[in-house]
């Protein structure tokens, strides 16, 4: 799977509406959302990926004010999706990718674990790429509940400056452990400036 940082791979794939082509969304201006978020889910009408798509509907117009427009993605065909979007009152496109192309190139097909056994499927994933192209954040192996809501959070850090000047744990436990290192000799320096001058000898 693809990591932040890395070029999010182009693509153009089809919606009930119209095509899309990530390109041609990045950027910032009135005309191109800030932000792409792409969220891999594996099938239509099913209980997860119903919940999933209902809750980044819900929060559309949260996400469009961040400056970021929202995308869902499945294998499933652009009849399959209008129905799935007007069944459970989708509002955010969904994308059709029938061959897996863009899946794979994201990392969001592979092998998983579904009720203890290995198989091969679609890896519920989300991808926010930046206005440069690249991918500012990716949530791997996501569970449904809450997960909306996490992504948008991240996007309106992001739109507000915030989610850049983050620094990565690795970073942050290493600045903590590096900070005793700088303390370490002033105890000793302390106690050798008040201990009182050795007599001498006599």
């Amino acid at each position: 799977m693809l990591k932040a940082g890395e070029k999010a791979p182009d693509f153009t794939l089809d919606t009930p509406t119209g095509s899309v082509t990530l390109s041609s969304l990045a950027g910032k201006s009135a005309a191109r959302p800030g932000y792409v978020v792409l969220y891999f889910y594996p099938k239509d009408k099913t209980p997860g990926c119903t919940r999933e798509g209902q809750a980044f509907s819900a929060l559309a117009a949260a996400f469009a004010k961040a400056g970021a427009k929202v995308f869902g993605v499945s294998k499933d065909t652009v009849t399959m999706h209008a129905s799935f979007a007007a069944s459970a009152g989708i509002t955010v496109p969904l994308l059709s990718d029938p061959d897996l192309r863009v899946h794979r190139a994201y990392g969001a097909y592979g092998e998983k674990t579904m009720y203890g056994k290995k198989v091969e499927g679609t890896i519920r994933s989300t991808f926010v790429v930046a206005p440069d192209g690249t991918l500012a954040r990716v949530f791997p192996s996501v569970k449904v509940d809450g997960h909306a809501d996490a992504v948008l959070a991240a996007v309106q850090a992001y739109a507000s400056g915030g989610g850049a000047a983050a620094a990565p744990p690795a970073k942050k436990a290493a600045a903590k452990k590096a900070a005793p290192a700088k303390k370490a000799g002033k105890p000793a320096a302390k106690k050798a400036a008040k201990a009182p001058p050795k007599k001498a000898a006599r």
